[in-house]
């Protein structure tokens, strides 16, 4: 445990200029706020690994083919579960890192998400919005069941780290090409599938957003669209495990595999074969709910799941539906995803704890969503009141001249 301990102090000092080169491009980033961030993370990764101890875990599983499974390093690199083992294979085999090290590696690839998250979100908002005081960005950045599931060597930490990148890349394409290469390959190395949703969401947010786009830009970017998902139609398939030339019958056929495994392989079931598609929407957003929660984890989720259902019952409004239509295009993109992604997770989970976990990957493109919406709510109000104020002094100035 001392060289978990001593890599921990290692990647906070490592950090801290990445921290600093950042802050000089973002001002609004505070470095104190981000350490803060980091050792919250990190006491998640402690309590990840203490959970490893007592529960079965693929964490065991990465770090034992990572050191046995593979007979040279470049073998390894594949799509999916091979990618955690690659990832983690120079670290354990040449620099001999033991499992609680690697544990607490990993945790800092989740960590890389939740800055990259917090400049998105930030950058493309004006204000400062708050719930009873507290700071909604501060809020939805210390959720405890986003840091527990992006907190260990797996996929979560990994595909959150990505799509951090991804995102932020995505927010201004042409100046951040690094960020974007990055968080797309590891994004398509992880999860081939996320990543397409996410180029498809770009796609249909930069040709219906309100940003004026030059036509041959809108349609360069459909056609690119068009031909990335064409070219890429029958590997995603293979990958989650469908005929690509038979995909609805054997759509069905593994959506109910996995839905049965999923139910019985622990006991959280829930049986979601005949719930309508807006009740397993409601299950995979918001449930466990008090009354379902199967263990003190369910608790600490139930409590976040009130939290998303406060801040979704925000967007129930006719202003929301004027909002989205002229909304920018990340907007657009984050809403095409978050919905896409879910749809598709309900068919296939049936399981509270493969939901609670899967859902940790895409709840941060609605919550952008809902704030996003909030800040122009905000923004609507000072402009009726700026009008106010100026129609009064106004008039005020045309009665002392008249």
């Amino acid at each position: 445990m001392f060289g978990a301990l001593f890599l921990i102090a290692f990647l906070f000092f490592v950090t801290q200029p990445l921290l600093g080169r950042i802050q000089r491009d973002h001002p609004y980033l505070k470095v104190g706020f981000m350490n803060k961030l980091f050792w919250y993370h990190m006491v998640f990764g402690g309590v990840y690994y203490i959970y490893t101890l007592f529960n079965r875990s693929d964490s065991k599983l990465y770090y034992y083919r990572a050191k046995n499974g593979w007979s040279n390093w470049f073998d390894a690199h594949n799509t999916g579960t091979d990618f955690m083992e690659w990832l983690a294979y120079p670290f354990v085999n040449y620099f001999f890192f033991n499992f609680e090290m690697t544990m607490f590696l990993f945790t800092w690839f989740g960590f890389i998400g939740f800055i990259y998250f917090y400049l998105f979100f930030k950058e493309n908002l004006r204000f400062t919005l708050k719930v009873r005081g507290y700071d909604l960005i501060t809020i939805i950045m210390f959720l405890p069941n986003m840091h527990f599931w992006t907190a260990s060597l797996g996929k979560g930490a990994v595909i959150f780290g990505g799509l951090g990148l991804l995102i932020y890349g995505l927010s201004k394409l042409g100046k951040r090409i690094p960020h974007l290469l990055i968080g797309a390959y590891v994004s398509y190395m992880v999860r081939p599938h996320i990543l397409v949703a996410v180029l498809i969401g770009m796609a249909v947010g930069f040709v219906l957003g309100k940003e004026k786009v030059p036509i041959y830009q809108k349609v360069l970017v459909s056609i690119v669209g068009l031909v990335f998902s064409i070219i890429m139609y029958d590997k995603i398939l293979l990958y989650l495990g469908y005929d690509p030339n038979n995909f609805l019958e054997s759509f069905e056929e593994e959506s109910a595999l996995n839905a049965h495994r999923l139910s019985y392989s622990a006991g959280s079931a829930v049986d979601m074969s005949g719930y309508s598609l807006p009740m397993k929407l409601f299950t995979f957003w918001f449930r466990p709910l008090f009354i379902d929660s199967p263990n003190f984890l369910g608790i600490i989720v139930s409590l976040e799941n009130v939290l998303y259902l406060y801040l979704f019952s925000r967007i129930i409004s006719k202003d929301f539906i004027k909002y989205i239509k002229d909304a920018p295009a990340m907007v657009k993109m984050s809403g095409v995803v978050f919905i896409s992604i879910s749809i598709s997770m309900t068919f296939i989970m049936s399981n509270l704890g493969i939901i609670i976990r899967q859902k940790s990957q895409i709840m941060y493109f609605m919550l952008f969503v809902i704030i996003a919406f909030l800040d122009w709510q905000k923004t609507i109000r000072i402009k009726k009141r700026a009008a106010i104020y100026n129609r009064i002094v106004e008039e005020e100035r045309r009665r002392r001249e008249g």
